[in-house]
């Protein structure tokens, strides 16, 4: 029987119109359950980085990985699950208070190092960050107050290290992600050429 966990893709991708659909369409006409999804900028001007969280056994996430390969806007992936990796997320959570339960919620907000965004008189609101799961245990811990709303981002992660600063062998045998060099991107056309676009 085969295992299902949650992997922690990193997709590099250039930025073109409609590139995110085409990703999110390959996962969904193959039944991949994308848990969580972020899109932001990188330090290459006209990359972008796609952090995917999807749900599935380790032969469905190599076979999302050969179809993503395929795609010409995508430059570059990253499979965290054959790395050590430093990951986040963000929540935002307004919680119901009365004066009896000012002090506790407050309390626990600061154990779990968070800090109030806004001030009602019936609700506080929280940004936490940090791990998923110190994110689930704040929700968990705040739930018997009474949420009023949340609003939590996907996980972002990056590989553990740098070229500088990492040897090659402390992870596994071989190169390690980590220490690939500078990002170089071809032009869109030379790539198209050598790759078939499915789309």
């Amino acid at each position: 029987m085969t295992e299902v966990r949650d992997h922690l893709l990193s997709i590099l991708v250039r930025d073109e119109p409609r590139v995110l659909t085409r990703i999110t369409a390959l996962f969904g006409r193959r039944g991949y359950n994308i848990k969580s999804l972020s899109v932001g900028s990188t330090e290459h001007p006209g990359v972008s980085r796609m952090t995917i969280v999807v749900s599935g056994d380790r032969g469905v996430v190599e076979q999302a990985i050969r179809q993503l390969e395929k795609l010409h806007d995508v430059v570059r992936i990253i499979d965290h699950s054959l790395e050590k990796y430093v990951d986040r997320e963000l929540v935002l959570v307004k919680v119901a208070i009365t004066p009896e339960s000012r002090v506790e919620v407050r309390q626990i907000a600061e154990d779990f190092r968070s800090r109030i965004v806004d001030v009602g008189r019936h609700a506080l609101t929280f940004e936490v960050t940090g791990d998923e799961g110190k994110i689930t245990a704040f929700i968990e811990q705040m739930r018997p107050f009474g949420i009023l709303e949340t609003m939590r981002t996907g996980r972002i992660a990056l590989t553990r290290g740098s070229n500088a600063d990492i040897p090659a062998h402390v992870y596994h045998e071989g190169e390690t992600q980590a220490l690939q060099p500078t990002l170089e991107v071809q032009p869109r056309e030379e790539r198209a050429r050598h790759v078939p676009n499915l789309f």
